[in-house]
């Protein structure tokens, strides 16, 4: 675990008030935009505290309450809370895949550049695999454009730019019009989620991850916010939904959290939350992901995906996002290099994330369903853990698939 592991209960309590009470002072403040340019150092921790504009925080959207069907039995629920990379581009009987949806009520799935061939083998896969699912499935891909795409020029598909080449144009009609023709790609071959835009800031331009990929459409966070929104309604104006990702904020990392253990506890800025108010209080926050780094500011002990002050306090409570909150890969370093994958199942859960992404169906350990269905049910049993608490994940992911009404 970290070095700056806390005393006690009590200096928890206390760095958790303290921090949330200066994101309340800065959400709230009247002052000028903050903007960093890509030849700024990085700046001072927390920067931005007494410094931004008007920014109030939203207000809480209406409850989740849709009427669910009396015979939803509690597996099925479960199911939906799981998102799974797999093997192959080819689905048949035999796929754990296919057991993972058919039996086990999978929710979600991940594409990677492996399960794709073709344009067409792809959209006979997709079919394939909604075919399996008692509930549609939110079948997702990472295609952000530029270096960050698993359905590539070489495999039949149209390149797209990256965010930093959209940002440094700033126009967003033109965003919002490649947006929506690499929406139409994905409507096409039947995926529903894209794991874009990344609305990380970069703050940072050595960062190994964001800026230096070109993941981030801009140093200043209100031109993010304004790209990534544009990005979304393209993507709306086809059909597929949209995740924000990395809450709290990547772009000002040293480090990259696929190889390790990454604390921003000394570069991170609440300005980086700019595009999350914004994006959140215009109603274009179809799902959140988080990020596995680490800030003893916000939490003493957890990264944020662990984190209820990050996940519950921060984006629910202070910035008032109530849709589904998904995890980035558990598999990554960050994450496995400190916690058994099932302790981080458990503690994701109850930080109030909706949806746990796995990268691989298959670990040594055996299936990643097992394992985390598993996980659930001991936590119900030991009263970790309600089935109220499940029934709030599955009123989110339900209304993300457009089934509310179940």
């Amino acid at each position: 675990m970290p070095n700056q592991s806390p005393s006690g209960p009590s200096r928890r309590r206390f760095l958790r008030q303290t921090t949330f009470t200066a994101i309340s002072i800065a959400l709230s403040a009247c002052a000028s935009p903050v903007a960093f340019a890509s030849s700024d150092p990085i700046p001072p921790p927390h920067q931005g505290l007494a410094s931004l504009h008007n920014t109030p925080i939203p207000p809480l959207t209406a409850p989740i309450r849709p009427q669910l069907l009396p015979d939803v039995p509690l597996a099925v629920k479960i199911g939906q809370m799981l998102l799974l990379g797999f093997r192959g581009a080819v689905i048949d009987d035999s796929s754990v895949i296919a057991k993972n949806i058919r039996d086990q009520h999978l929710g979600s799935v991940v594409l990677f550049g492996a399960n794709v061939r073709s344009p067409k083998q792809l959209k006979q896969m997709t079919g394939d695999l909604q075919s399996l699912a008692q509930l549609p499935l939110l079948i997702s891909v990472d295609q952000e454009g530029g270096q960050v795409a698993r359905l590539t020029e070489r495999l039949g598909f149209t390149s797209m730019p990256s965010a930093a080449q959209l940002g440094r144009s700033n126009t967003p009609e033109e965003t919002r019009d490649q947006s929506a023709a690499m929406a139409q790609v994905l409507a096409d071959v039947g995926i529903t989620l894209n794991l874009a835009p990344v609305v990380d800031v970069a703050v940072n331009p050595r960062n190994p991850i964001i800026a230096r990929l070109e993941r981030s459409f801009s140093a200043d966070p209100e031109v993010v916010a304004t790209q990534a929104g544009a990005f979304i309604d393209g993507h709306h104006d086809r059909g597929v939904k949209c995740t924000l990702k990395h809450f709290p904020g990547h772009g000002s990392s040293l480090g990259d959290t696929h190889q390790g253990f990454v604390n921003v506890s000394d570069t991170w800025s609440v300005a980086e939350l700019i595009p999350y108010l914004r994006l959140i209080g215009q109603g274009k926050a179809d799902a959140v992901m988080t990020a596995h780094i680490f800030d003893s500011a916000l939490d003493p002990d957890l990264p944020a995906t662990l984190s209820p002050s990050v996940v519950t306090g921060l984006l629910r409570e202070k910035l008032g996002y109530d849709g589904v909150v998904v995890s980035d890969d558990m598999q990554m370093r960050a994450i496995t290099d400190l916690f058994p994958l099932d302790e981080a199942f458990e503690l994701a859960i109850l930080a109030g994330v909706d949806v746990i992404s796995v990268s691989k169906e298959v670990t040594y350990a055996g299936s990643v369903a097992d394992q985390f269905i598993g996980t659930v049910h001991r936590m119900l049993e030991g009263g970790t853990i309600t089935e109220e608490r499940i029934d709030q994940s599955f009123r989110r992911i339900m209304r993300l698939k457009g089934l509310a009404s179940l």
